[in-house]
């Protein structure tokens, strides 16, 4: 049995599988800035789901961040995992070896597989929600390179920034002006406060674009705009077939009619009468695809 949890800034989500069968599934809140407190919860977890299945399995542990060559936890946007020993934390907690890879790895990896992307030789996997991540797969392996930052896509500079844009707003890793800053949902919220001057969760503003306040509407605009540019960018560096989105943003039915019109505008050579052939489509597996590809860790496992 393969057991995957997928540690999120905002929920840790865990499942058991038999092969590719569900057998169970939990879900709890992440406790922000307490790292020995996200420790027990994940261990809490996996009690739970073999409890569920009746059995132990292995597991494997999607991060908003990647390992270092240390063994630390680098490049994180839930900062209270920086620099911590977690797969070591994890293995003597558990009594078992623990892999650990970046949640958006394991998220392309689960949809090339068998979810929207599959049979796409080469995917670019983007998760917007909380933060905003990014991985690559080519013949349904992750890349994941020398320095394990493959796919950090959201660690670059907005393309194509307007004046108003630029430095652009402080990330996390000490720039400004990251895609992430704008992309995520904080970074939704962050511009339609400057709009509208409140502060409001991105269904609120979704909900009120969508019912037609000229305010929203603005808000969303922008952000399509804005994804459009980013996503255009990697077009011209990597071609790929498919662009698939997950993370709670991926939800909003307008971004797969709206994003891929505007992004022929920045795509090199999607002239006159010139097709981009890239398709961006949503998640099969939705919230779940992260999570099962962190249990796919393990491919040996049965």
């Amino acid at each position: 049995m393969r057991i995957g949890i997928d540690l999120g800034g905002t929920k840790i989500e865990g499942i058991a599988l038999d092969g590719s069968r569900e057998v169970a599934r939990v879900r709890a809140d992440t406790p922000r800035n307490d790292y020995v407190a996200t420790i027990d919860a994940i261990e809490t977890i996996v009690d739970t789901l073999e409890g569920a299945a009746g059995t132990t399995g292995t597991v494997g542990v999607g991060i908003p961040g990647t390992l270092s060559a240390t063994g630390l936890v680098k490049n994180a946007n839930s900062v209270w995992l920086l620099g911590k020993p977690l797969r070591i934390d994890l293995e003597n907690r558990l009594h078992r070896e623990v892999r650990i890879a970046n949640d958006a790895n394991c998220f392309v990896v689960s949809e090339a597989t068998d979810g929207a992307a599959a049979g796409a030789d080469v995917v670019f996997g983007v998760i917007v929600g909380t933060g905003t991540g990014a991985g690559i797969s080519v013949g349904g392996r992750v890349l994941t390179g020398p320095n394990g930052i493959s796919g950090e896509w959201g660690h670059n500079p907005l393309p194509w920034a307007e004046d108003d844009e630029i430095p652009g707003p402080p990330c996390y890793c000490g720039k400004q002006g990251c895609v992430e800053t704008f992309l995520s949902g904080p970074g939704m919220m962050r511009e339609h406060e400057r709009r509208s001057g409140r502060r409001e969760p991105v269904q609120a503003i979704v909900a009120s674009a969508e019912s037609g306040d000229p305010v929203a509407e603005e808000t969303f605009a922008r952000y399509e705009h804005r994804m459009a540019r980013a996503l255009a960018s990697v077009i011209n560096l990597l071609d790929p077939d498919m662009i698939v989105l997950g993370g709670g943003l991926s939800n909003i039915d307008r971004l797969y009619q709206n994003v891929p019109r505007l992004w022929t505008a920045f795509v090199f050579s999607a002239g006159v009468g010139d097709v981009v052939r890239t398709r961006l489509v949503r998640a099969a597996h939705g919230d779940a695809s992260g999570v099962r590809g962190a249990a796919w860790l393990w491919h040996e496992a049965r």
